[in-house]
């Protein structure tokens, strides 16, 4: 495997490129051009520039996180066609400057949610929550002011505050958009995009859900296993692929992540990664929790064990750390934990790969 860090750049992220080359075991950087509008081109100045400054700190980019879908694409405008243009003469600069994977969701209007971005644990540190009692209680209109009390001055994604003012009329939208016009409108993206992927060699890997579950009356599509294998399936190639989140499939108790790894991974179908645990707390409640396996519901030595059973050559990166040590910054983005995280991770990998040949 080779080890990551996310990034977001000189302007938005406290973290320093200096800082990630001290943590052992990091080779990548995962990193994005921000200040580039959805569905517009990536120009190639940017890219070099960014891909510049993480390897003059000595490590490499190779993994892009996010190139965003317009929504229109999502909702299967007339006007997609254009984006999706835009978005292959983006794959082809990436492909210029050594870009290898690129991760991307296909979630309706928001990204991940969470209902609290900062609440306190027991161990004094603060973490991501989510309580699906307030997401039922929110409606479109309230959603803006729900996101302001403790954010540290972060929105989520999808939250921004340019896309919240149209939010009534992005909702009405996606007014007749259910699972499967949603799922009809990601095979048109994928037949468009995977033969320029083939051709340039960078892999598209499908973000999940988080939470895996509709929200907010919006359809969700890459939910479970089920998901998965139609999505894979819906152009038969290794660059239609999968970015495995432990965290996201996790925050459903009936996924298998582990099994999940073992059938995805052993098919070629994960070149990318995110590890992290969450813990479970009943009525499609969670937050998020250390990496260690005791802190949370997720066993992460079975998880990286699956990974390595199946010989997981890809890209891997702790995902959502807590705000420990009195960090502040973007929630679930720190220094410290998940530098911690990565810690573990790569401690479990040599125990498990030292046993294997053993």
């Amino acid at each position: 495997m080779q080890m990551t860090f996310r990034w977001f750049g000189p302007d938005d992220d406290k973290i320093t490129l200096g800082q990630v080359r001290q943590i052992p075991g990091v080779q990548g950087v995962v990193g994005a051009l921000y200040d580039v509008p959805v569905g517009e081109v990536w120009p190639k100045a940017k890219i070099a520039q960014l891909k510049a400054q993480i390897e003059e700190a000595g490590m490499s980019l190779e993994v892009i996180e996010s190139v965003n879908i317009h929504d229109d694409i999502k909702i299967g405008l007339p006007s997609r066609d254009q984006y999706i243009e835009n978005y292959k003469e983006t794959i082809r600069n990436l492909s210029e400057f050594g870009i290898k994977v690129i991760c991307y969701n296909f979630m309706p209007v928001f990204d991940w949610v969470r209902t609290e971005l900062a609440r306190t644990l027991p161990d004094g540190s603060t973490t991501m929550a989510y309580d699906q009692s307030i997401v039922d209680t929110m409606d479109p209109e309230g959603m803006a002011a729900s996101v302001e009390g403790d954010s540290n001055g972060y929105v989520m994604p999808g939250w921004e505050p340019e896309r919240m003012k149209g939010l009534k009329a992005l909702f009405a939208q996606y007014a007749d958009v259910d699972e499967q016009k949603l799922s009809d409108n990601l095979r048109y993206f994928l037949e468009a995009i995977i033969p320029t992927c083939e051709k340039y060699d960078i892999k598209m890997a499908i973000h999940p859900d988080d939470p895996p579950r509709p929200i907010f009356g919006l359809p969700r599509i890459v939910k479970n296993f089920d998901d998965l294998k139609a999505i894979v399936e819906m152009v038969d190639s290794p660059h239609n692929a999968l970015t495995l989140c432990t965290g996201s499939l996790g925050e459903n108790p009936e996924n298998d992540v582990p099994a999940l790894i073992r059938y995805f991974a052993g098919r070629d179908r994960v070149p990318f990664a995110h590890v992290r645990n969450i813990k479970h707390l009943g009525n499609d409640n969670f937050e998020e929790a250390a990496h260690l396996s005791e802190m949370g519901s997720l066993d992460i030595y079975e998880i990286m064990k699956a990974f390595h059973d199946v010989g997981f050559d890809g890209y891997i990166r702790p995902d959502h750390g807590r705000m420990i040590w009195g960090e502040t910054g973007r929630p679930g983005y720190g220094l410290y934990d998940r530098a911690l995280g990565i810690a573990y991770l790569n401690g479990l990998w040599e125990a498990i790969d030292k046993g294997s040949k053993a």
